[in-house]
């Protein structure tokens, strides 16, 4: 049986975090302000058959899909929010499963260091595909599970507080986030952030 891992609507993607997903996307990128969704199911071979379902009843298009042995990821996006919103119906009733049936998200961890040290913004921008991470900024890490609930807190972030979006990590064992900016923004982006993860409703998920 398909374990419903992420299920996540984002109405309107933000400059910040569309603009990462047309750095890494494999597939056709999206812009902002488009609407999509992202499903994560295991086991990962089943992605390649909501995809087929998804494309098949609706015309969205396919961002992102990773197909690992354990965990499967898509994301989908349209200007029109009906045309998402119905892709994912397509997959729940593909699925036999309702949105609710989802994990809910668990906040692993977080951390924030201030002023930060240029060698270790060094160390970071190394690993990163989104913006860089300026000498002094403030830093926040998120670590989420299931992995693709990172999307929600990097989109609902940067809606709320004008930081950078270092890094965005929404697949395998857990969902990583980094973000830059000034000690002010990034204590309102973090509440942001972990205000939609635990708004979201689903099964219990415990450590």
């Amino acid at each position: 049986m398909v374990q419903l891992r992420t299920y996540v609507f984002l109405d309107v993607m933000q400059k910040q975090f569309a603009a990462f997903m047309g750095s890494t996307a494999k597939g056709y990128l999206p812009v902002a302000e488009q609407a999509s969704l992202f499903v994560e199911i295991a086991p990962g071979i089943e992605i390649n058959r909501i995809t087929d379902v998804a494309l098949k009843a609706t015309k969205v298009r396919p961002g992102v899909q990773v197909v690992e042995r354990a965990f499967g990821l898509l994301e989908v996006h349209s200007f029109d929010q009906g045309e998402v919103r119905a892709a994912g119906e397509a997959i729940l009733r593909n699925l036999s499963l309702q949105e609710e049936d989802r994990l809910q998200p668990r906040v692993v961890s977080t951390q924030i260091i201030t002023n930060i040290d240029p060698h270790q913004a060094m160390l970071i921008n190394r690993n990163r595909w989104g913006s860089m991470l300026l000498e002094g900024q403030t830093l926040y890490i998120l670590e989420v599970h299931p992995a693709g609930y990172a999307v929600l807190a990097a989109n609902e972030a940067e809606k709320a507080s004008p930081i950078t979006l270092v890094e965005l990590r929404p697949f395998g064992a857990f969902g990583r986030l980094y973000l830059g900016g000034t000690e002010a923004e990034i204590q309102e982006a973090a509440k942001a952030a972990l205000d939609a993860l635990h708004s979201v409703r689903g099964k219990p998920n415990p450590a």
